[in-house]
């Protein structure tokens, strides 16, 4: 899946669930400007990030790349 895509569904799944960016880079352990990289398309996020994003937002896999 494309970059981009990921990003747009993180940061739309990140506002509903009602995380800042700070606070959602602390719970995933990661800095805020790799959180933007992921949320603007420019860095892919490996499969590690992937599952503590989806178990973070409690959302399924399924949701986060179904379009």
């Amino acid at each position: 899946m494309e970059a981009s895509i990921y990003g747009k569904r993180i940061r739309a799944f990140r506002k509903l669930k009602g995380y800042t960016q700070e606070a959602f880079a602390r719970e995933l352990g990661i800095s805020v400007s790799v959180l933007g990289e992921v949320e603007r398309g420019q860095r892919q996020p490996d499969e590690e990030l992937l599952t503590q994003i989806v178990t973070v937002l409690q959302i399924s896999r399924s949701e986060l790349t179904s379009k």
